[in-house]
């Protein structure tokens, strides 16, 4: 598993990268996402860690999940994700601890993801297009989450899943004194 310096050096070459290869100017990147040009610049740079809410609008503008934004293009392809080899990244706001569990490279339309949601932690997502047709699942393993999704909080419990577009989702909250882990089940569409 990569050290936090190698995985924040990663997420800058790889926003760089996914910038580049769609043909946008930092100026066009921070239009697409409503993130400043300046803070793109500095997570370019390795000099900014972004937060969970602003890896997801960049992503968004650069029409990519975060597991495929995490996914590195050196790996050779394999049905097998060994744990070792699965990227993680920790919210350096939440705390949230997220794991890319999916096989990285399969061309599958599905990502796997499982998340550490430490106690009280939430994370707010600004309302985003939900056109990108990218649906999710949300499962939760153990402890409790609050899920806004539109206009509705949904409380999940151990064993509970829920069924939502990735663009409607406004926020994750544990509203509780004990940490989360559940999984995220991505339908990339077509």
């Amino acid at each position: 598993m990569e050290s936090e310096d190698q995985f924040e050096k990663h997420v800058a070459e790889r926003l760089k990268r996914l910038r580049v290869e769609r043909g946008l100017t930092l100026d066009q990147l921070a239009d697409l996402s409503g993130v400043s040009r300046a803070m793109i610049s500095r997570i370019e740079r390795s000099e900014a860690s972004p937060t969970a809410a602003l890896l997801a609008r960049l992503c968004s503008a650069l029409g990519v999940s975060l597991s495929v934004f995490f996914a590195s293009a050196e790996t050779e392809p394999s049905p097998l994700a060994r744990r070792d080899d699965q990227p993680v990244w920790r919210d350096p706001e939440s705390g949230y601890l997220r794991r890319a569990v999916s096989a990285q490279g399969t061309g599958s339309g599905t990502d796997i993801v499982e998340v550490e949601f430490p106690a009280g932690a939430e994370v707010r997502f600004p309302g985003r297009p939900s056109g990108r047709s990218q649906a999710q699942h949300v499962w939760v393993f153990d402890g409790v989450i609050e899920l806004t999704v539109g206009d509705t909080v949904h409380r999940l419990e151990a064993g509970d899943c829920l069924f939502m577009n990735v663009g409607d989702v406004h926020g994750y909250r544990n509203p509780t004194d004990q940490p989360a882990r559940y999984a995220v089940v991505i339908s990339l569409g077509p």
